[in-house]
C-alpha cells in the first residue's frame, strides 16, 4: 500500500512505459532498415542502436525508475529480492504496453518493413539469456565512469555476438510487441524462457552468491512486500523536481 501511494511509485512506472516506447522505436527502426542490405554492417548498425538507446535511456530515466527496461532484468531483480512482487509485476505491464505502443508506430510509418518487425529467427532459435549488467549497477558509488554507458556497452556486445544467430532477442517486451502487432507468435515463447531464465540466473549469482545485499531472509521477504525503503526514491519522501533556469 506504501507503493500504491507514492507519487514517485507510479512516475517510476510511467519512466518504464516512456522508456521502453522509446527503445522499441529507435531499436525496431534500425533493425528493420534497409531490406536490401545484407552486409555485416547492418548488424554493427542495429547492436549500436540498441547499446546506445540503453544508455541513454538509463542515463535519462535511472534516477526516476532504475531504467529496467526488460521484463527479463525486472524478474531477475524480483528473484534476488531487490524490489517489490507489486513493482514488479507493474513494471512488467508498463514495458509490454510501451514495446506494443511503439511497435504499432513503427509498423505504422514503416509498414514495407512488417516482414522484419518480428526478427524471429526461426531456423536458429537458441536460448539466450539475458545477463547483463543489472539495472542496480546505476546506484552504486563506488565505480568510477559511467555506468548507464557500461550497461549500454553491454547491450551492445550481446548484440554483436549473437544477432547472426538468434536475432538477440534479449528483451521478452521486445518480442512482444512486434508479435502482437504482426499477430505472429511463431516460436515466441523461446524469446521468454531464455532472457527469464538468464535475467533469474544472473541475479541469484551476483545477489545471493557474490555480493549478497541482505543478510537475513526475513528482511528480503519484507523487500518483496513493501520494496527497499528509499529505492530509487520510490518509496521514500517526496522531492521536487529541480528546475534548470538561466544564468
Amino acid at each position: 500500500m506504501r507503493e500504491f501511494k507514492s507519487k514517485a511509485f507510479w512516475r517510476a512506472v510511467l519512466a518504464e512505459l516512456v522508456g521502453m516506447t522509446m527503445f522499441i522505436f529507435l531499436s525496431i527502426s534500425a533493425a528493420i532498415g534497409n531490406s536490401n542490405n545484407t552486409s555485416p554492417d547492418q548488424e554493427v548498425k542495429v547492436s549500436l542502436t540498441f547499446g546506445l538507446a540503453i544508455a541513454t535511456l538509463a542515463q535519462s530515466l535511472g534516477h526516476i525508475s532504475g531504467a529496467h527496461l526488460n521484463p527479463a532484468v525486472t524478474l531477475g531483480m524480483l528473484a534476488s529480492c531487490q524490489i517489490s512482487v507489486f513493482k514488479g509485476v507493474m513494471y512488467i505491464v508498463a514495458q509490454m504496453l510501451g514495446s506494443a505502443l511503439a511497435s504499432g508506430i513503427v509498423y505504422g510509418t514503416r509498414p514495407e518493413g512488417n516482414k522484419n518487425i518480428t526478427l524471429i529467427h526461426t531456423d536458429k532459435l537458441l536460448l539466450f539469456g539475458s545477463s547483463f549488467c543489472p539495472p542496480h549497477s546505476l546506484s552504486r558509488h563506488d565505480v568510477t565512469g559511467s555506468a548507464p554507458l557500461a550497461i549500454g556497452l553491454s547491450v551492445a556486445l550481446g548484440h554483436l555476438a549473437a544477432i547472426s544467430y538468434t536475432g538477440c532477442g534479449i528483451n521478452p517486451a521486445r518480442s512482444f510487441g512486434p508479435a502482437l502487432i504482426m499477430n505472429d507468435y511463431t516460436n515466441h515463447w523461446v524469446y521468454w524462457v531464455g532472457p527469464m531464465c538468464g535475467g533469474v540466473a544472473a541475479a541469484l549469482v551476483y545477489d545471493f552468491l557474490l555480493y549478497p545485499k541482505f543478510d537475513d531472509f526475513p528482511e528480503r521477504m519484507r523487500v518483496l512486500v513493501s520494496g527497499p525503503v528509499g529505492d530509487y526514491d520510490v518509496n521514500g519522501e517526496e522531492t521536487a523536481a529541480v528546475e534548470m533556469s538561466s544564468k
